[in-house]
């Protein structure tokens, strides 16, 4: 009897001293959650299925769908051979590499804008070059998906490298042994193991795409129907139209709700 007394005062000494650990979390959280409930809130207005179909949403929503998506093809195609290389890589510059290709997750938005109009721009380092081929990036929407794939396959060759580097070795080395190539280790052992790790690197690259801003304005511009994607047609709504700005926001945080979700599903059945 006393000792269960004993046990019922600790338990209450516990919980009381864990108001030391709940308010702090309690304010981040509210930073947090506030927000985006006074957004949900606000924009839940008699002219919101207005403003989702307005020409201005909708292109900017098409634009970005397709722009983004091309992006994670890109990624995959060229990072998945990059992550895989890297894997294996035993090298002491490794980290150097590595360090460089997360570079651009970590670099402002502006300078990322600034760096890829100075390289590819009219007067960039490859401008008259890519001008002599007939190709013109800047204020495009070839830009846009430039200006994407620096700033979110970074992100796809992140979770691809730790997919291939949690495949383990004992299966490698039995494929080897059963004579299997290069390209038959690649793409019958190491592709399908790594295959949820390389689905949430797509859909990270993917949410990441559809939320890039900073580099996009500088080098593609906010061009409506060309290079005008979602997150500057939010910028572009707090001076023209605030409606069209609240719902679009909407949408990026139900579509970033949703892709954080299957991620995170994929990321506990890989690891």
């Amino acid at each position: 009897m006393k000792s269960s007394k004993v046990i019922n005062v600790k338990r209450f000494l516990d919980f009381e001293s864990l108001w030391i650990f709940i308010l702090p979390s309690l304010v981040l959280l509210g930073l947090f959650v506030l927000p985006l409930i006074a957004l949900i809130l606000r924009s839940a207005n008699p002219h919101a299925v207005e403003d989702a179909f307005s020409e201005q949403a909708l292109q900017a929503l098409t634009l970005s769908l397709v722009t983004s998506l091309i992006t994670v093809v890109i990624a995959a195609a060229f990072g998945t051979p990059l992550a895989y290389i890297l894997s294996r890589l035993k090298s002491t510059h490794k980290t150097w590499l590595e360090a460089l290709l997360d570079l651009p997750i970590v670099l402002p938005p502006s300078v990322a804008g600034l760096a890829l109009l100075l390289a590819f721009g009219r007067n960039g380092l490859l401008g008259s070059q890519l001008e002599l081929a007939g190709i013109h990036l800047p204020f495009t929407s070839a830009a846009v998906i430039v200006a994407q794939t620096f700033v979110a396959a970074p992100l796809f060759v992140r979770s691809a490298r730790v997919g291939f580097s949690h495949v383990d070795r004992e299966v490698v080395e039995a494929a080897r042994v059963e004579g299997a190539n290069q390209w038959q280790l690649f793409t019958e052992i190491m592709v399908p193991l790594a295959g949820r790790a390389l689905a949430s690197g797509a859909m990270i690259t993917w949410m990441r795409a559809l939320g890039e801003f900073g580099a996009t304005i500088l080098f593609a511009g906010n061009l409506q129907g060309v290079t005008q994607t979602m997150p500057m047609a939010i910028y572009l709504g707090f001076e023209s139209n605030l409606g069209v700005a609240m719902v679009l926001s909407v949408m990026l945080i139900i579509i970033s709700i949703l892709v954080l979700a299957a991620t995170k599903r994929l990321e506990n059945h890989t690891y």
